[in-house]
């Protein structure tokens, strides 16, 4: 157990431009029993993203400026802003989103709170993408599965600008979120949170694509999880023994809820190792990503119609 992080008031007059400071927390979450892992996976980029909040700047201008902007004196206001929220990422272990109740995803700014999973899907490169591999036209009516705060449900409303989005999960808590993140980026007219246990609250709906992010983590990796994702909802995460649980629920009844030529995509991460032994003989298509991720398989209706029938 480490000592909790304390920051020396003789340390401010030492501590003078946007980069001094980023460089500092830097050091300090890597002394510190830090994980990362929630929109950042180093301390240098956590750094930036915690010192850009709090002096109230865009994370990605970090990214976009030159040197000149890490040579920017800070004042006095803003280096306690930084020294309070270092000390609270380090001594809770709270991710940094958390704290800040703001995530991106993407490109878009989204709430988040303890209610919700905070977004880091590969899904984005899918959706920026416009799945332009298996889809061969813009989806009308498209479903996200398991939705938590409505992230990937807005970032398809954004992407597909004609479509309809319903959103759905089986927690209200969740769906408040993605409430309040559907009205601030102005999509209540096309994204509608629905309370549902899979697929129980959309009966005889059927969809051209239907995108989940499900709770598929497996027993031995909850064991393991590093102390961030216990601040998370168990109920988004865990999935039975090989974490596939809900996978096989969301399985045997997509093609009820797919159009004829509807795809079904779904996030399995590291529970992908379990996909042949508990499902025999599917042929999902692995997405292999450009940016980075992995654990997403796609497969069609008339796929899923076939193997259903013949177990």
């Amino acid at each position: 157990m480490t000592s909790a992080f304390s920051f020396p008031s003789t340390h401010y007059p030492q501590l003078n431009s946007l980069l001094d400071w980023v460089r500092y927390c830097t050091s300090a979450m890597n002394q510190a029993d830090v994980y990362f892992g929630h929109g950042t996976d180093n301390a240098w980029d956590e750094a930036v993203a915690l010192v850009m909040f709090s002096v109230s700047l865009p994370p990605d201008m970090a990214q976009k400026t030159s040197d000149a902007l890490f040579s920017a004196q800070l004042v006095q206001a803003e280096k306690e802003a930084i020294v309070e929220l270092l000390t609270r990422r380090i001594n809770t272990l709270e991710p940094l989103p958390y704290l800040t109740n703001q995530a991106w995803f993407a490109g878009y700014p989204f709430y988040v709170d303890h209610r919700v999973l905070i977004p880091r899907s590969p899904f984005a490169e899918l959706i920026e993408d416009e799945f332009h591999s298996w889809l061969s036209k813009p989806p009308q009516l498209i479903m996200d599965l398991c939705t938590g705060g409505g992230c990937i449900a807005i970032a398809l409303a954004h992407q597909f600008e004609h479509a309809q989005v319903d959103a759905l999960d089986i927690s209200e808590d969740a769906l408040d979120v993605a409430a309040i993140n559907i009205a601030e980026h102005g999509l209540d007219h096309r994204v509608y949170p629905v309370h549902s246990d899979v697929f129980t609250g959309v009966l005889g709906q059927q969809y051209d694509l239907i995108v989940s992010n499900p709770p598929y983590v497996d027993a031995e990796d909850m064991s393991d999880l590093p102390q961030e994702f216990l601040h998370e909802p168990a109920l988004a995460l865990a999935a039975g023994q090989d974490g596939l649980d809900i996978v096989e629920t969301i399985l045997q009844h997509a093609p009820q809820h797919l159009s004829p030529e509807g795809w079904l995509f779904v996030e399995v991460g590291n529970s992908s190792v379990h996909m042949a032994t508990r499902f025999p003989g599917l042929a999902v298509q692995w997405v292999d990503f450009k940016q980075g991720g992995q654990g997403v398989f796609a497969v069609d209706r008339e796929t899923l119609v076939h193997y259903w029938q013949t177990q």
